[in-house]
């Protein structure tokens, strides 16, 4: 088999951070015309496909007879690069075997190490028989967009691997997150005389408690690969003046759902909350919700893959991702699959974010063999 071009994978990785597709707002079009580009120079049919206006995904195709279809999904967006950098986030450099830069892990190594294994299989078709296809894709970090879009557009696949950092573990399951606004309605008063008016923001104190209550039950819920349910307040806004006692007072929660927990139930469980606490509180608008998911421990995918991690060197059990990731909407069109690429989630959405560089040849080569297992 041709072998890993660790100097091209870094090289491509370089290119790839320097474009800026910190979301909101995305921009990844120009990226992923970067990428079909590369994709193509390797052989397969590719293209940047629009999404939205300045959001595409790089789809590349390589068929090679009949056979399963198998997919390698990441995405190119990131999130912002916020502070605490010792460098220039978009400018990739290199310590001690460490590639510093945003998205080095989450999820650009991912992208480039999926690219590699591409190249690696486009020259050596005759190992395998099927359909290979490449899905770099924009928005996972909101709101999906790109993942559905792929999913939609065409069948349910054989298997997809979504690419996110698992220090190269193989994972069959993750949560899904539902965050709602919630708001506390007060009434408003002059400041030096509070009890003419009822305070909003002692009202969400209140309810903060009921949630916290929430989240103790929450934990009796559990899955073998992620863990347990939670819940937890992430935002708070009330007030507008410093002398008025407050009537209004929003909270943004965080719920996390197990695999096979059903949104609506837990909505339903949330407004429940709101009718039996003491106050006056409702749900406003829910600004993202996305379920959990999960794959056979026994399917084809899973096993192929705890295959070549362990003959790779990574681990050889299979765990979950205790948060989300595009996984689900392929899962919810019919393909089974799992995550699993370079890097730690310890270090992703944070200054000097960072993939080891042999951690990229080493998912290349995972991605790899699970695919020619698959394809065999």
């Amino acid at each position: 088999m041709t072998a890993p071009d660790e100097g091209g994978i870094v090289a491509l990785l370089e290119r790839l951070v320097a474009f800026d597709t910190q979301n909101p707002p995305g921009q990844e079009a120009a990226a992923a015309g970067m990428l079909a580009d590369t994709l193509r120079g390797y052989g397969m049919e590719a293209s940047a496909r629009p999404v939205v206006p300045g959001r595409a995904n790089a789809v590349g195709i390589l068929r090679n007879g009949p056979g399963p279809t198998i997919v390698l999904n990441s995405h190119i967006d990131t999130v912002p690069v916020g502070t605490g950098w010792t460098g220039d986030p978009l400018k990739l450099v290199e310590r001690n075997g460490l590639l510093y830069g945003r998205g080095a892990c989450d999820a650009k190594g991912p992208i480039v190490a999926m690219a590699e294994a591409c190249r690696m299989l486009a020259a050596d078709t005759a190992a395998w028989r099927g359909t290979l296809i490449a899905a770099f894709v924009a928005d996972e970090e909101l709101n999906g967009t790109g993942s559905k879009a792929v999913a939609a557009e065409f069948p349910p696949f054989d298997a997809v691997i979504v690419g996110e950092p698992t220090d190269n573990a193989v994972l069959a399951a993750h949560r899904g997150v539902v965050r709602p606004l919630i708001r506390v309605h007060g009434q408003t008063a002059h400041s030096s005389r509070p009890y003419l008016g009822i305070n909003a923001i002692d009202g969400a104190a209140r309810l903060l408690g009921a949630i916290r209550a929430y989240d103790r039950d929450l934990s009796t819920r559990r899955h073998p690969l992620v863990g347990c349910a939670c819940v937890s307040a992430t935002r708070i806004e009330g007030g507008f003046a410093d002398n008025v006692i407050p009537d209004r007072c929003d909270i943004v929660l965080d719920r996390r759902l197990l695999p096979g927990e059903d949104i609506d139930t837990a909505m339903a469980e949330l407004q429940a909350l709101l009718e039996s606490a003491d106050v006056i509180a409702e749900l406003v608008q829910v600004r993202a919700a996305a379920g959990g998911t999960e794959t056979p421990l026994n399917s084809p995918i899973v096993q192929a893959a705890l295959a070549a991690a362990a003959r790779h060197g990574a681990s050889p059990t299979a765990g979950g991702l205790t948060g989300g990731c595009d996984l689900v909407h392929f899962r919810a069109a019919g393909s089974p699959g799992i995550v699993l690429g370079p890097g730690s989630l310890d270090l992703a959405h944070k200054p000097d974010e960072y993939v080891p560089r042999e951690a990229l040849t080493q998912a290349s080569l995972i991605y790899r063999d699970t695919a020619l297992a698959l394809l065999a």
